[in-house]
């Protein structure tokens, strides 16, 4: 309990203090042009640009976040989109970059144009798009691409976007060490490590503002390179932001050179551990549809990758072949760590070369907001769950509504590369239903079979329950049912069989978000046996001849 208390006390501070320094009485002191941020030069883009989002952008359509909206050619910051993550990425700024392909001034104007009509709408201090997390991604990408914004302006208009630029940069120091949010106070150190950069400070500051990130990334990525959310996109997040600091300080203070690069390797490989063969990670805690050029992009920056059998925080993998399988041992993450965090204890998803297989329905779709809570459980996830119960719990009240906290005992997870198996076990049900939960995975035939062993180990005599062990399947799946066994043929024509035994099998309706096809039904199947007459669900996975 001591943790969730420290988290409690520590977050109601801080939340008290940032009240205090955005209140309007001091909230003028933020305005700019500060004498101590004359900016000068820019951060490198390493992400990729494309020409035709210019155009589109141009003529009002706007496709952020693998969304398209079309605002009909009027402002993108005057229209009420019900899409987070849209507005997130409108905000960020980060579209900025498809302007250095810009072959015109119209086009170098219109961006600029966007950055003003922003400043006019948004300029004053919210707390949505004032967030310090969105504000400092914001900061590194006008800073990144400064000279699309200045060049051509004139000095009345250069002269507002600079600064605005310095009123935010002024926000982020005093709201950067406040921030409630560890993810918050991380990106904020690290634009303001930018920010010394190219106003090219002296090497004390730039010292001490290395040592500030190099104190959270510590406090953030645990021993395996994994930031402790176990969020593969705020992985990639941060990732963004800090190979661009990191070049900059490479170019222009080499004494700082070898900072930050060991672990920045250990981050991208993790990265890779939680990834499958599509290329794009497994969508366990928050992670859902990545843009594939940006996940290349941050790939290509480090030779680093996970390319064994084994575990990286909290998550196991299992390469054979052409197939990967990462499974989730359910670890709760700290209470500060645990807001987006789910309920997918002993949850995997498989991938054979670029065929994803089977999956996890990710989270909650713009839209579907009221049923958020819905995607975090086990039930959304390909795993075993008791009575339609998660092994954690997400608090539905109080000071941690919303949080994903543990119940029981921590979840275990071993790997055997020479064997290529993984078994992990959960205690979320020892006490509620008297049985531990144990899964092995093991992979077969140079990848080409899946053998899954669920084990219901009783704890107590009488165990209760109804245990439902779900595989939710890969869209545009198609089931064909033997009686006996299930052919499953994936929209590349590859075909797998499903054997299963100790169970009942039933197919139902799921969902999936996808980068490329949206958000679409699947198709799922259901494993249902009840506790006290089954001590172990066994099934299996294999790939037809010739595929």
């Amino acid at each position: 309990m001591a943790n969730p208390l420290r988290f409690l006390a520590r977050r109601t501070l801080l939340s008290v203090a940032d009240h205090v320094v955005t209140n309007p009485l001091i909230r003028w002191t933020w305005t700019g042009p500060g004498s101590d941020e004359e900016l000068g030069g820019a951060l490198a883009e390493f992400r990729p640009t494309d020409r035709e989002t210019i155009l589109e952008m141009m003529q009002g359509r706007y496709l952020l976040a693998s969304k398209l909206v079309d605002t009909h050619g009027v402002s993108p910051f005057s229209i009420d989109v019900v899409h987070d993550d849209w507005l997130d990425d409108l905000h960020a700024f980060a579209w900025l970059r498809h302007f250095r392909d810009a072959r015109n001034d119209e086009e170098r104007r219109f961006a600029r144009t966007l950055a003003l009509d922003w400043i006019g709408r948004e300029g004053a201090f919210d707390r949505e798009t004032w967030a310090p997390s969105l504000c400092a991604r914001r900061v590194l990408n006008w800073l990144r691409h400064l000279n699309i914004l200045i060049e051509g302006a004139s000095m009345e208009q250069a002269a507002t976007i600079t600064r605005s630029l310095s009123t935010q940069i002024q926000s982020l120091k005093l709201r950067g060490t406040l921030a409630t949010d560890p993810v918050d106070a991380l990106l904020a150190a690290i634009a303001l490590l930018g920010v010394a950069l190219c106003n090219d400070r002296s090497e004390d500051e730039i010292g001490a503002r290395i040592r500030r990130v190099r104190r959270l990334l510590d406090q953030q990525i645990d021993e395996d390179g994994l930031h402790m959310s176990r969020c593969a996109k705020i992985q990639i997040q941060i990732l963004v932001e800090l190979i661009t600091v990191r070049q900059a300080v490479r170019r222009s203070h080499e004494q700082f050179s070898d900072e930050f690069g060991e672990t920045l390797d250990e981050m991208h490989r993790a990265l890779d551990a939680v990834s499958l063969g599509t290329g794009e990670p497994a969508y366990f805690n928050g992670t859902g549809q990545m843009p594939h050029d940006l996940i290349v992009a941050v790939q290509a920056q480090s030779p680093a990758r996970a390319r064994d059998t084994g575990t990286t925080g909290g998550y196991g993998r299992l390469i054979s072949g052409r197939s990967i399988v990462v499974a989730d041992s359910g670890l709760v993450p700290p209470p500060e760590f645990s807001r987006n965090a789910h309920a997918s204890a002993l949850a995997f998803e498989f991938s054979h070369g670029r065929d994803l297989v089977v999956c996890n329905c990710g989270p909650a779709p713009a839209g579907l907001e009221t049923n958020a809570l819905l995607f975090r459980q086990g039930i959304a996830h390909s795993a075993p769950t008791i009575n339609a119960l998660s092994a954690a719990q997400i608090v539905q009240s109080g000071p941690l509504a919303g949080r994903l906290v543990p119940v029981g005992r921590p979840a275990e997870i071993e790997a055997d590369a020479a064997d290529h198996s993984l078994v992990v076990r959960a205690h979320g049900y020892d006490d509620r239903f008297g049985v531990t939960l144990e899964r092995r995975l093991t992979l077969l035939a140079e990848g080409k079979t899946l053998v899954g062993q669920d084990r219901l180990v009783p704890r107590r005599n009488h165990p209760s329950g109804a245990c439902a062990v779900r595989f939710h399947l890969a869209h545009q799946t198609e089931v064909e049912d033997g009686g006996d066994l299930l052919r499953l043929r994936l929209n590349s024509g590859a075909v797998w069989t499903f054997l299963w035994e100790g169970a009942e099998m039933r197919i139902e309706d799921s969902v999936r978000q996808s980068a490329y096809f949206g958000f679409h039904r699947i198709k799922q199947i259901v494993l249902d046996a009840h506790v006290a007459d089954t001590s172990e669900v066994s099934w299996i996975f294999t790939l037809e001849e010739g595929q």
